[in-house]
């Protein structure tokens, strides 16, 4: 049985040599992500390279995610890099100041925040691990008391409970930053902090110009990170290509018993919507440090497989751990053992759905039909990948295997739950085209003689968004 929920790994010091990136693609990873909050322009753009080279020597296909900084939320630098603050003591954030903090006040990055803040609102620092409440606001100081303490160190983040921060999406260095991945050709570019439609719309047109000279367009997903977020987010997604539930800054805004229900709807909007989606935060953050994870640990991955996400994703795990190739490794079994024991319920997932488009009603006729005739494989011939796309939002135990002529489309469908993409010509001629996609997965393993699949096209062939036919074959 292969794998159908993906894995999307960080790159970072612990997985940049050649030789450990290799045996993470072997190991089941499935998209790079670069995370922008760190590094040159350079550094990402030679990172890029390696991921390509190193994905080509392992004969697999792995897409890139460019992941933007964002606005930078956090408190200055301190003397000794960091200090310690008590229960019940006042502390100072000071948006005028340039001097190192000390245990009495410090300055911050987000010089907003005195205008975003009121007396009795609750500030979150370091992922919610410090907690202050505000006493008052004086110019650019914003006087607190420190209700839950300890160590606080340089450039943590800072979370407002409930919301309300202004801070843009997109920063000055997020704008020079998308220049930098559309000159790699990201496949995915993700969006920190997006309270709106609005957000997204603009990431998109920043990275349409600044990829136009490639001819490029990334695929855009949205960092469910901000409370404002939530009552919109039909509207972000509908803005966007994907989601991420990212639950780290998510669940210092909404609180952290708030965030498993919100995982699971913003899993099932996603799905309804024809949306990817990715979980991510903390889901094996143990294995940082230690060669096996907890048990909690697994069964939050497997929930998140249970729920339907498309990727689980890895952050300082395999950026800066001990043992990013064997997390890879144990989060790739733990999908596979999830997946076997999901159920399929093709027939209660169409029930009273009506279908516009004819390209969408022929993936779902795809699915149905090879799931009773219990066909070996599912072979969608797609140029821009949304047939797979659409069929990949149900869950089947028949393959789905994405076949196109775009290296783009391809490297865009590793993302998608249960979808195999293969690169193979493009062909004028309907039959001829057929004849090669069977043969194609015949080559590979996957069907031999005897077996029945499922094949969708579109005549006339080579056109985006054309599929028209639905066809059941039998290798001879």
């Amino acid at each position: 049985m292969q794998r159908a929920t993906k894995i999307v790994a960080t790159l970072g010091p612990a997985s940049s040599s050649p030789e450990v990136l290799e045996q993470m693609i072997r190991a089941g990873v499935d998209v790079m992500r670069l995370n922008f909050s760190h590094g040159t322009a350079q550094d990402h753009i030679d990172r890029a390279t390696l991921v390509r080279e190193v994905a080509k020597r392992a004969g697999k296909e792995v897409a890139i995610m460019a992941d933007l900084q964002g606005p930078k939320i956090r408190v200055g630098k301190f003397v000794g890099g960091k200090t310690v603050i008590e229960n019940g003591q006042k502390f100072i954030l000071d948006g005028a100041t340039a001097e190192l903090g000390t245990n009495e006040r410090v300055g911050l990055d987000y010089k907003e925040l005195p205008r975003d803040v009121k007396p009795g609102d609750t500030l979150l620092l370091n992922d919610g691990l410090l907690k202050l409440v505000v006493d008052a606001v004086r110019g650019e100081e914003v006087h607190t008391t420190v209700v839950v303490g300890g160590e606080l160190s340089n450039n943590k983040g800072i979370n407002k409970a409930g919301g309300g921060l202004t801070a843009p999406a997109l920063t000055a260095k997020d704008m020079e930053d998308i220049k930098t991945a559309m000159a790699f050709q990201a496949e995915y570019l993700a969006v920190s902090f997006p309270k709106s439609a609005t957000d997204m719309e603009m990431a998109r047109q920043l990275a349409n110009v600044a990829g136009e000279q490639w001819r490029h367009k990334p695929a855009l997903i949205a960092k469910i990170e901000r409370s404002e977020a939530i009552p919109v987010l039909d509207q972000i997604l509908r803005a966007s290509d994907g989601i991420m539930v990212a639950r780290g800054d998510l669940a210092v805004e909404v609180g952290n018993a708030s965030v498993p229900a919100l995982q699971k709807r913003m899993i099932r909007m996603a799905r309804e919507m024809d949306k990817v989606v990715i979980t991510a935060t903390q889901m094996m953050e143990s294995m940082i440090v230690n060669p096996v994870p907890t048990r909690a640990e697994v069964s939050d991955v497997a929930n998140a497989v249970l729920d339907g996400t498309d990727a689980v994703m890895l952050s300082a795990e395999t950026a800066a751990g001990k043992y990013p190739v064997e997390t890879v490794t144990q989060m790739a079994a733990i999908a596979l053992e999830a997946e076997a024991a999901d159920d399929v319920t093709l027939e209660a997932d169409f029930t009273n759905k009506k279908f516009g488009r004819i390209d969408q009603a022929i993936a779902m006729g795809a699915l149905f039909t090879a799931h009773h005739l219990g066909c070996k494989a599912i072979l969608a011939l797609t140029e821009s990948g949304s047939t797979a796309l659409w069929m990949s939002r149900h869950n089947i135990k028949v393959p789905i295997y994405g076949l196109t002529s775009q290296p783009f489309s391809q490297r865009k469908m590793t993302l998608y739950r249960n979808v195999r993409p293969l690169l193979m010509p493009s062909f004028r001629d309907r039959d001829e085209a057929l004849a090669s996609a069977e043969a194609l997965l015949v080559s590979r393993g996957v069907l031999k003689p005897g077996d029945t699949y499922a094949i969708t096209c579109g005549e006339p062939m080579g056109y985006p968004g054309g599929t028209n036919m639905l066809k059941v074959g039998r290798v001879a």
